[in-house]
């Protein structure tokens, strides 16, 4: 009842362009002209981790999704993205299996300003359609917003040191598989694969839900 009632006042639309549709996806209008990376254009390689792999490119009607999804608090775009990202993960990375899903986490400053951690609910909607659950692994300390620097040198030393492990011995000998939202330098998911290696992880992979331009 609560899900019928809910399409009625809030019926499910486009991620991307708005137009409502008859069930949560994609219009196929977006379906068939968003800016999707295919083959080796979707893989980034950042420090620390075996292979980072994208759907979309971080332009066109895909930043302002991504912006709405972040600042506009559109929590259930991630029922339509998360899916997008896990689709990514087995076209890229075929029948692989995770020992643990999880994701770079606002400090406690940032989620209380924003709301919600946009990364978690991206990375619980791909692990359960990867068939597990998204675990926290992470705290972090106040950084500036990785956003507002440019350099990549500037984006490095804001994210050196600041995440560390809620358990080491969990991550130890797992493969991980780390969820964001746009991976731009790389520099982020690279320091957390710096930490879980760190801590005896095997291997880490990792997804975003588009790629933006930069070095990684």
């Amino acid at each position: 009842m609560r899900r019928i009632l809910r399409d009625l006042f809030f019926p499910p639309r486009c991620p991307f362009c708005g137009r409502v549709l008859d069930a949560e996806a994609i219009c196929p209008d977006c379906q068939e002209g968003l800016p999707w990376l295919v083959g080796r254009s979707a893989q980034r390689r950042p420090e620390h981790i075996e292979l980072c792999v994208s759907p979309l490119r971080y332009e066109g009607l895909v930043r302002p999704c991504v912006h709405r999804y972040k600042f506009r608090r559109r929590r259930g775009y991630a029922r339509v993205l998360g899916p997008l990202c896990a689709q990514c993960v087995h076209d890229h990375m075929g029948q692989r299996s995770f020992d643990l899903v999880s994701w770079p986490p606002l400090s406690p400053k940032g989620l209380k300003r924003r709301g919600f951690d946009q990364a978690r609910l991206l990375a619980r909607a791909v692990a359960e359609s990867l068939g597990t659950e998204e675990t926290p692994l992470f705290q972090k300390r106040e950084t500036a917003q990785q956003s507002s620097l440019r350099a990549p040198a500037a984006r490095r030393a804001n994210v050196l040191a600041a995440f560390t492990l809620l358990d080491p011995e969990l991550v130890r000998g797992k493969t991980i598989l780390l969820v964001d939202d746009v991976v731009t330098t790389g520099s982020t998911l690279s320091e957390c694969a710096r930490v879980l290696l760190t801590a005896g992880a095997e291997e880490v992979w990792a997804v975003t839900l588009a790629s933006a331009k930069g070095s990684s």
